[in-house]
Order: C-alpha cells, then structure tokens, then sequence
C-alpha cells in the first residue's frame, strides 16, 4: 500500500519528509494568528490576573509590595465580606436566572405560536435587551426612590408595606432591587435563544404524537424539553457566568450597600481594585469568583452528559 508522500512526491526520502512536514505544518500557519490573537486577548491577561493574586500590590502600600505567596488567599479564608459576597452572588445569580429562564421559556412558547399583533409583541419582548443597562439601572433605581418612585407607593397601597419608604436602603430587601432589573433586562435572551431553538424543531414529531393522542404536557415533555435541553445548559451556563460577573447594575443602584448587603463577588473586586487601590488582594477574589464558576461550569456540563445517556 502506497502512503500520500509515496504518490504525490515520488523520489528521494528527504523529498518525502519535506512534504510530510510542510503536510503537517501548514494547517498550523493559517490558524497562528488567531492562536496569537487569543493567547494576546485571553490567554496573557488571563496568567497575569493569577500571578498577581500572589502578590502585593497595593498602592498605598508602594515599598510593601512583592511576591506574598498565598498570603492574599489566607486572608480570604479570614475575610467575612468575601464570604458575605459569596452568598450575596449566590442570591444575586439564582434568583435573577429562576425567574429570567422561566418567563424568557414562557415568552418564546408564547412567539412560536401564531397570533396577531405576534411581530409588535416580539419587538417589545426583544426589547430591553437593547436598552443600556446603566440606563436600565438608573430607571428601576428612580421606581424605587420612595419620594417620585411608585414601586413603594404601590407596595404600601396593597398593604405589603407600612408606608413608603426606601426599599434599597432596607438590607433585608435592598437585593429585591437589582435582582427586579437584572430579570427585566434578561428576559429577551432566553426568549431570543430558545425561539430559536423551538423553531428548529421539526414540526412532524407534534403531528405524529397528536395522532397518537398525545396531550400537550406529554408532547412538551417528551418533545420540546429533550430538543431543547442542549440549548438550555448552554444558556444557562453563559448566562450564570454573566450574571455573576454583572456588577453594573448593583453598583449603580446601591453600590454594594446598604452595609454590603448587595456586595457581590465582582462589586467587592471591583471596590478593593478601584476604591482600596489593593490589586493584588482583588486579583485574589477574582480567581476565586473564576474558580467558582468553573467548578458550577463542569458540574453542569457532566449533569448534561449524564442526562443525555439516560
């Protein structure tokens, strides 16, 4: 049996190694600008955010500064607003991604069904997630100022509150806030990714199951959930991972407080960096935050595998 070096460069051997190699490294060529591109988008940064959560570097500290090891990850394991801020996002993410999964599933039912006035009503669904989101954070802090906003005034007129007062000032429901715009803001991708993803379901598996007498929780169940479950653990992965690095709209709308109430784990690297001026300890919670998210990434994606084999 004849090898390709054998037929297109016959001859030598040193003539069938040339081409073996040039064979084996050009399609390496084509791709080596977008392996340097990502290695100088990602990659370095990426080594270099890591090397200086070892580090000290403060700079109102300039003459304390250097190679501390795993100093900055001792005093994580010690700092009580980082685990604060870890239960924080932990709130913050889930509670925005429960209620944005299910109303942006609800929607897109909703838009894969034919009805009138489907295109306005699609318009204004897609809508918020042009607006800006310190736009977004600007207009639900003003519907939460208890002078001018009317959220606390209609909490009181149906008896949920005393009397109208601020709400993001309040640290038991000052999350309440952010959470409310982060599902308003979120909604339409959900909506947008799993209409598209409902629209690629052949329409041939419902007229077969409404043949057999299926009902529509069955043909749901049955049919759209397994057709879009791997869209959903991709979604939900990314929109987990955004979420959780999503600062805007809580440092705009309370700043992390009222006493940190709302601190999450990218406001408090955002605040120690920027307001503390300590990059080396803020280098440190953001490794953490990537090594959280990480292992939630990986738990997801071995729960879709197992699924898939069930």
């Amino acid at each position: 049996m004849t090898s390709l070096t054998d037929t297109v460069v016959p001859g030598k051997p040193w003539a069938r190694r040339s081409f073996y190699l040039s064979y084996m490294v050009e399609p390496y060529l084509y791709i080596g600008p977008a392996l340097v591109l990502i290695g100088a988008v990602i990659l370095f940064p990426l080594i270099f955010g890591i090397s200086y959560s070892f580090q000290s570097i403060a700079l109102l500290k300039p003459f304390d500064t250097g190679w501390v090891g795993f100093e900055n990850y001792i005093d994580l394991w010690t700092d009580a607003k980082f685990w604060r801020a870890i239960e924080n996002t932990a709130w913050w993410t889930f509670g925005s991604l429960a209620f944005q999964f299910s109303l942006g599933l609800g929607l897109a039912l909703i838009l894969n069904t034919a009805f009138p006035g489907k295109r306005l009503f699609q318009a204004l669904v897609f809508l918020p997630w042009a607006v800006p989101t310190f736009l977004t954070a600007l207009t639900f802090a003003w519907l939460f100022n208890p002078v001018i906003g009317p959220f606390p005034h209609w909490l009181a007129a149906l008896g949920i509150l005393d009397e109208p007062y601020n709400i993001l000032g309040d640290p038991s429901l000052a999350m309440w806030g952010p959470i409310l715009a982060n599902i308003w803001f979120g909604v339409p991708f959900f909506a947008i990714t799993l209409l598209a993803a409902l629209q690629s379901i052949p329409g041939e598996l419902y007229e077969a199951a409404e043949m057999d007498g299926a009902s529509d929780w069955q043909c749901f169940a049955k049919i759209t959930l397994p057709y879009l479950a791997p869209m959903i653990t991709i979604t939900v992965m990314l929109r987990t991972i955004w979420i959780a690095n999503f600062a805007d709209m809580i440092y705009v709308m309370t700043g992390g407080g009222p006493a940190g109430s709302t601190e999450i784990l990218s406001s408090y690297v955002f605040t120690t960096a920027f307001r503390k001026l300590d990059f080396g300890y803020a280098s440190a919670i953001a490794v953490a935050l990537l090594f959280i998210l990480l292992i939630y990434a990986l738990i997801l994606l071995v729960v879709r595998q197992k699924l898939v084999k069930v």
